[in-house]
């Protein structure tokens, strides 16, 4: 923050003014008081006067009488100090001064904005219409149900009907909490994202982790008009066990504050234990990983009574990503375990990538995936 002085024009005439009669005057004191013939100097007129003209012009005959040597050095000292000139020189420098300063703010200000400018995020949407193409994986793609070109893989005992999975639902349009119960996991290190491992594919380092991917989703979220609250609570460490626990506090306090939220988003990474594994889609000239939703149900006995809406928004959601991005979406896995989904209506876990994809890869995908939320959510 930079402290301004602002001095008004007007004010520097004025104190200019006074102090070059005050020096006029006291020069002429002075004078007199060091004359020789100082007797001869009508001085109570002098002080009688009220206006400095008037002193001046009496002044300057009576010093005139005075011997030629000092009446020409009064004259030349006079010429030499020229008081309006004094009094312009004085109101020109302070002016200078002023404008100077002015400069050197609005110099200082220009440079702070550029510094902010640089530190925003430069948030690049993505386009639609690309080619895209699912790269060979080493692991097979299985579902059990199909809506409309979305796969589901049933692992519930529930037996999906076409009503149950037709996607029409809506959320409120404006309001997303992301947040990530498995705060820690990582990635394949890339030549721009090296990182110190605290784990098995697994950093406390917020800047490597699956936290930097939802920073990701955030900003694009953010591009285009959503309120998107980010939690980075660690909820795996340092204990992994009981990591739900911890993360079903922290999204219900949340909540609590945030009651007209429908969107909740436990970002995660795919756990599957073959580290060559990096689920990977072409799209136009860059590579993004591919996601996967994971919702629960009340299959495990815990009363959720969300779990077929979560399904319908993740089908929503799924559906138009097909549409756009094909191959962006792996298959919807529907689980016995209830996720901490019962607390919205549209809860779910989606897995980004998995040990073999890159952070960059990943990141790709936070642009494509608020492409398709924006136009789910409009």
């Amino acid at each position: 923050m930079v402290n301004v002085t602002v001095i008004k024009g007007k004010d520097i005439v004025k104190h200019g003014v006074k102090i070059g009669i005050l020096l006029v005057f006291l020069f002429f004191i002075q004078r007199m008081f060091t004359s020789a013939n100082r007797e001869k100097i009508q001085l109570p007129k002098i002080i009688q006067e009220e206006k400095l003209i008037g002193c001046i012009e009496d002044t300057i005959p009576a010093i005139k009488q005075v011997n030629g040597s000092q009446n020409q050095y009064i004259e030349e000292t006079i010429e030499k100090i020229n008081p309006f000139g004094l009094v312009v020189g004085m109101q020109l420098e302070a002016m200078n001064h002023l404008k100077l300063k002015e400069t050197q703010v609005a110099e200082e200000n220009q440079s702070q904005e550029e510094k902010q400018q640089q530190q925003e995020p430069t948030i690049e949407q993505a386009q639609t219409g690309l080619p895209t193409q699912v790269l060979e994986s080493n692991v097979p793609t299985k579902f059990t149900n199909e809506y409309n070109g979305v796969k589901v893989k049933n692992e519930t005992n529930y037996q999906l009907t076409e009503e149950m999975l037709t996607p029409n639902i809506s959320v409120n349009n404006q309001n997303v909490l992301i947040f990530h119960t498995h705060t820690c996991e990582s990635y394949t290190p890339s030549e721009n994202f090296q990182y110190q491992q605290t784990g098995t594919y697994r950093t406390t380092d917020y800047n490597y982790n699956v936290v930097r991917v939802g920073t990701e989703l955030t900003n694009q979220l953010e591009s285009y008009g959503y309120n998107v609250v980010h939690d980075n609570t660690y909820h795996d460490y340092p204990a992994y066990s009981g990591s739900y626990d911890r993360s079903l506090t922290t999204v219900a306090n949340l909540l609590k504050e945030r009651t007209d939220t429908d969107v909740v988003i436990d970002l995660h990474r795919d756990a599957i234990g073959d580290y060559s594994y990096s689920p990977t889609v072409q799209i136009g000239e860059e590579q993004a990983a591919q996601m996967m939703f994971v919702i629960g149900t009340d299959g495990g006995g815990l009363e959720h009574p969300n779990w077929n809406q979560n399904l319908k928004f993740a089908v929503k959601v799924q559906e138009k990503a097909n549409e756009l991005y094909p191959g962006l979406f792996k298959p919807i896995i529907l689980r016995n375990s209830r996720y901490n989904q019962h607390l919205t209506k549209a809860a779910c876990i989606i897995e980004v990538g998995a040990t073999g994809n890159t952070m960059e890869q990943c990141l790709n995908s936070m642009k494509y995936l608020a492409k398709v939320m924006s136009e789910v959510m409009k």
